[in-house]
C-alpha cells in the first residue's frame, strides 16, 4: 500500500477536527457543559481515543469550536444585502427572496401570491438579516453555540480565553450589526429629526439585545427540528 503523502495526511486531520466539532456542538445543545468527550465520539461515530487524540480535555475542543465559528460568523450579514441588490424593489425594501434560504424555497412556493407580497412588506433589512442567521443556525450548531455563549460573556471558558474571544466577536459580529441597524435607523426617519447618529455604545446594546432575542426564541425552534422553517415567523414575532 502506498503511503499517504503529507498533504493527505493534513486533509485527513482536518476533516477529523471538523467532525469533532461539529459532534460537540451538537452534543452541547442537549447537555451543556456538562458533555463530556465520550459523548462526544459517540455523536461523532468514532472511538474514543480518536477524539482523546485530538481533544483531551472539552475545555481545549470548546475553545476551539468557539474561534472556528467565529470564522464563519461574519458573514451572515452579507447574504441579504447582496441579495437586496439584486432584488430590492424602489422602497428600499428586501424582497421575499432576499430572505428565504433556497432550502426553505418549497414551503415559500405554497404560499399564495398575497401572502409573499405582505411578507416582502414586511421584512426589511434587519430582519432579512435576522432569519438567515436563525436558518445559518439551523445549520450549523457550532454559530448557534458561539452566539448563545457570547451573550454569556463565554463564561463557561477561563477569562485567560474568554477575553480576546468576546473581543474579536465584538469586531466580527456585533459591530457589523450595529451598523445594519444604524442605517435601519436612519432609513426610518431619524435624520428628519435631528439627523445624529446613535451613540456607538449605544447601537452595540442593541445589536447584544438583538442577539439575545434571537437566541432565545431560536432555543425552543431548535429543540422542535424547526428552526430553518420557522426563522421568518420569528423574525415577524420579534418587529425586527
Amino acid at each position: 500500500m502506498t503511503p499517504r503523502t503529507k498533504e493527505q495526511n493534513e486533509d485527513i486531520r482536518l476533516r477529523r477536527l471538523a467532525q469533532i466539532r461539529k459532534a460537540a456542538a451538537d452534543v452541547f445543545l442537549n447537555k451543556g457543559p456538562l458533555l463530556e468527550i465520550r459523548d462526544v465520539a459517540a455523536q461523532a461515530g468514532l472511538g474514543y481515543g480518536t477524539v482523546y487524540h485530538y481533544y483531551s480535555n472539552k475545555g481545549d475542543l470548546l475553545h476551539d469550536l468557539l474561534w472556528d465559528a467565529l470564522v464563519r460568523a461574519g458573514g451572515w450579514l452579507e447574504a441579504p444585502r447582496a441579495s437586496a441588490s439584486r432584488e430590492a424593489p424602489a422602497g428600499g425594501q428586501f424582497s421575499l427572496a432576499a430572505a428565504a434560504d433556497t432550502g426553505n424555497s418549497a414551503a415559500a412556493d405554497s404560499r399564495s401570491g398575497s401572502d409573499k407580497t405582505a411578507a416582502a412588506a414586511e421584512l426589511g433589512p434587519v430582519a432579512a438579516a435576522g432569519v438567515r442567521l436563525l436558518q445559518l443556525w439551523a445549520e450549523d450548531h457550532g454559530l448557534y453555540l458561539l452566539h448563545k455563549l457570547a451573550g454569556e460573556g463565554f463564561t463557561s471558558l477561563p477569562e485567560a480565553r474568554s477575553t480576546p474571544l468576546s473581543a474579536a466577536f465584538r469586531r466580527e459580529v456585533l459591530t457589523p450589526l450595529a451598523v445594519l441597524l444604524e442605517t435601519r435607523r436612519a432609513a426610518d426617519g431619524a435624520a428628519a429629526s435631528g439627523g445624529n447618529a446613535a451613540e456607538p455604545h449605544y447601537l452595540l446594546q442593541r445589536a447584544e439585545m438583538l442577539l439575545a432575542a434571537l437566541v432565545g426564541c431560536a432555543s425552543i425552534s431548535l429543540r422542535r427540528g424547526k428552526l430553518h422553517e420557522e426563522a421568518r415567523d420569528i423574525a415577524l414575532f420579534l418587529k425586527l
